[in-house]
């Protein structure tokens, strides 16, 4: 009997599948673990932050340098080392003894992560031409939808029956087997090999990027009136538009922000930056209020958000049928309507019967496949193979400041919210 032959897009199809649900998953499976973090070593849950900060701070600084990396370097040896870095941190942050030394640990995995998640998504890219890209968007669903949703349940399974140790030493087994098949399965790919590094663009860029996401990641904890987050914010914010200034008019950016000029992809990131930003703090909030403010175990709140995961998967089936006929635009105005009133329904129903809620977050996946199944499929179509590593740096950025805007934004409201409770009651 013949073994099955893998197509080359296949195989790039698994790995970034592998990959990426292994670093995208552990931004929410370490939420769920921080309470139990703070009781093993013996400290207050605001001492955690730095388990989540760090990491944030540690993907900010990398994935802009991501895309001249591995363009310069070969997106293989660049994926390779990235998996590696991130196995071997993910061990390490397991093995921690101290909440200092996690918090070291996690900016390491965070390098590899930032280095991994562009690289990644810019071989999948290039493997997959503008037409087949509705069936690409269905793979990148997988990790990118899935993987935040699927955190919260399996980091409470977890947590709740082993240790929170686990979290992190999960991602060696998953880490190990793609850093094999990687070696033995992938190609190598170059471009712009002789452009020169550009000095400027990466230190704005990791000063005004880290210092922007270290803001929003600790404005709900410390306050935005403290002069510390109004201080980091700002000096961000300027980093970053002087980082814009500098790009636009360098010969060879490590930004290349004029990709932005390009209709298709410029309005695709502005409705990704918000759509995610909702998205992502919605799944950081939930798994905390369930566990806080209702008393439920990591295990039950994670279950409780799960099913978000399985309404992508059931509708995802759906949308890459009827996008070539429908296209982006109505596809993916109709999903964020749905979602938008379920995300509303959510909200009342927040202390009503966890099955009801589990039946909304059903119904938010359901709609959330449409908006970014529809926005995966186009976000490419226009981009060059030469700007593809450039571009999914870009996007990624892009989405790393959406995750921090969604996650800082709801955490304020949160806790706005209870402090009034706590004055009035």
């Amino acid at each position: 009997m013949r073994g099955v032959r893998l197509s080359y897009q296949q195989i790039v199809g698994m790995i970034y599948v592998a990959a990426m649900f292994m670093t995208i998953m552990d931004v929410t499976i370490v939420y769920v673990a921080l309470p139990a973090i703070a009781r093993s070593f013996d400290v207050s849950p605001a001492a955690t932050d730095g388990v989540v900060v760090g990491y944030l701070v540690s993907l900010a600084v990398w994935i802009p340098a991501s895309g001249w990396v591995g363009d310069r370097f070969g997106t293989k040896r660049t994926f390779l080392v990235a998996i590696a870095l991130f196995t071997i941190a993910s061990t390490l942050c397991g093995l921690s003894q101290s909440v200092l030394e996690l918090v070291l640990f996690r900016v390491l995995q965070g390098a590899g992560g930032g280095m991994l998640t562009p690289v990644g998504m810019a071989m999948l890219y290039r493997a997959y031409p503008p037409a087949q890209r509705a069936r690409l968007a269905r793979i990148l669903v997988i990790p990118t939808v899935m993987a935040p949703a699927l955190g919260p349940f399996i980091g409470g399974a977890l947590v709740d029956s082993l240790s929170w140790r686990w979290v992190f030493f999960v991602n060696v087994p998953i880490g190990l087997m793609a850093f094999a098949f990687s070696a033995l399965m992938l190609t190598e790919r170059r471009e712009r090999a002789g452009e020169r590094f550009d000095l400027p663009g990466f230190v704005l860029a990791a000063s005004g990027f880290g210092l922007f996401l270290y803001a929003l990641s600790e404005a709900a904890t410390i306050g935005w009136t403290s002069p510390l987050i109004d201080i980091t914010a700002a000096a961000g914010a300027a980093l970053i538009a002087t980082l814009v200034w500098v790009e636009l008019h360098a010969d060879q950016p490590m930004i290349d922000f004029r990709l932005l000029r390009n209709r298709l992809f410029g309005v695709a990131n502005l409705a990704s930056l918000f759509a995610s930003g909702g998205f992502l703090g919605l799944l950081f909030i939930a798994p905390i209020w369930l566990q806080t403010g209702r008393g439920f175990s990591a295990f039950v709140s994670g279950s409780t958000t799960a099913p978000e995961a399985l309404g992508v998967l059931v509708s995802s089936q759906v949308v890459g049928r009827l996008y070539p006929r429908i296209g982006p635009r109505r596809l993916i105005s109709g999903g964020l309507i749905g979602v938008s009133i379920a995300t509303c329904l959510l909200a009342v129903l927040m202390n009503g019967d966890p099955w009801v809620f589990r039946a909304v977050m059903f119904a938010i996946g359901v709609g959330w496949a449409y908006v970014v199944i529809s926005m995966n499929a186009g976000l490419f179509a226009q981009i060059s193979p030469r700007d593809t590593g450039r571009a999914a740096a870009l996007y990624n950025a892009q989405r790393q400041i959406a995750s921090a805007l969604g996650v800082a934004t709801l955490s304020t409201i949160i806790g706005t919210q209870a402090s009034a409770t706590g004055l009035h009651g």
